[in-house]
């Protein structure tokens, strides 16, 4: 196993970390600055009042992604698990 075979295993991991996280990042990140927006016109300054929202939309977006991120993971560990044996020569 050579450095480019570490690289790319390394490259492909980092890809699909950030493939996976992204859309619950995203969602989070809306959210956010919707509470903050709301927050701004209320002016209300609660500072727990962002985390219930972006608590429930996390698990919402978990419910409906959960089973695409799975796939992503579980797709990513089956082509490494497969190539076991190209690893260890």
């Amino acid at each position: 196993m050579v450095i480019d075979d570490v690289t790319a295993i390394a490259s492909t991991a980092i890809y699909t970390i950030i493939k996976c996280a992204a859309p619950l990042l995203l969602v989070s990140l809306c959210v956010g600055l919707l509470v903050s927006i709301f927050q701004t016109v209320t002016s209300i300054q609660e500072q727990t009042l962002t985390f219930v929202p972006k608590i429930l939309a996390i698990f919402l977006a978990l419910i409906v992604m959960g089973h695409w991120i799975m796939n992503n993971m579980v797709e990513f560990m089956t082509s490494l698990w497969s190539d076991f044996n190209l690893y260890i020569r």
